[in-house]
């Protein structure tokens, strides 16, 4: 019988927002049994909870928001994806702000300080999701998808498609433990084509991102060094295994192509409105 797990200590750290630019404070708490995760808008009136579930998810453009009780968090899936590797059951997330920080653009620093606070089991037994057939999403272009099947242990597939001739088609596939996460995926960061920021700053996105916390390229190569030479199909992998998390804790193995937050989202609302 597996156990539910949280934090032993909570935690804290401040930033800033990917998208929004704005300043946050961050601090993670031991959470309750069957509480699961649940970010609290300490900046607003009465502190609004917002349960991280796959059914409060409203956008995906750039990132997953999701709402609740009159509030948002938005660009949840770096945290989600840190809670997911380390596979927290319960877990309390108290926010200053709408969004969370950004801090190096991927998940290292929340796995880190999941590790750092400690994790315990709990008394009550994990809620166990089991899939008993294959799940799938496909995009409207018909050359995008995302599918869970059955599987013991926890995986991840991917194939990344980009037209650019620096990136085109980067594939790989992990079994997702703690080490491997904390060593092949966790440090990969988000990414941006430098023609597109001043479009997305006019829409209010990409305005914390920083050529620390961003890998930018542009047509003549990159403006900063890589960490991994696929770094781009690895962050996409560290998105699925936040999204999903919307749908719980769970064994699977996830094959992907060409996907982003909508449709790990939609395969995400599928499982959990079924299971």
């Amino acid at each position: 019988m597996l156990r539910q797990r949280t934090l032993k200590n909570k935690i804290s750290c401040v930033g800033v927002g990917l998208h929004s630019g704005k300043e946050v404070r961050l601090e993670l708490k031991p959470g309750d049994i069957d509480s699961g995760i649940i970010f609290l808008r300490t900046d607003l009136p009465n502190r609004p909870v917002i349960h991280a579930t796959a059914a409060n998810v409203t956008a995906t453009l750039r990132a997953t928001t999701l709402e609740e009780n009159g509030a948002k968090v938005f660009t949840v899936e770096h945290l989600l994806s840190a809670l997911n590797a380390c596979r927290i059951d319960n877990c309390e997330i108290e926010i200053s702000a709408e969004e969370p920080p950004v801090l190096n653009g991927n998940s290292i620093d929340f796995f880190r300080m999941i590790q750092s606070a400690g994790i315990v089991e709990q008394s009550a037994a994990r809620k166990s999701i089991r899939l008993e057939k294959i799940y799938r999403v496909d995009g409207d272009d018909g050359k995008r998808f995302i599918m869970a099947l059955p599987y013991d242990g926890f995986r991840v597939s991917f194939v990344s498609v980009n037209p650019h001739p620096l990136i085109g088609i980067q594939y790989a596939d992990f079994e997702i433990t703690a080490d491997i996460y904390e060593r092949e995926i966790a440090p990969a960061r988000t990414i941006a084509y430098e023609k597109e920021i001043d479009a997305l700053r006019a829409m209010g996105l990409g305005l914390g991102g920083t050529i620390e916390n961003v890998i930018v390229y542009n047509d003549a190569g990159w403006l900063n060094e890589l960490k991994y030479p696929d770094e781009l199909v690895r962050h996409k992998i560290l998105d699925v295994i936040g999204d999903m998390r919307l749908a719980g804790i769970f064994d699977c193995h996830i094959v992907a192509a060409a996907s982003g937050h909508a449709l790990n989202t939609q395969l995400a609302k599928k499982i959990f409105s079924e299971l």
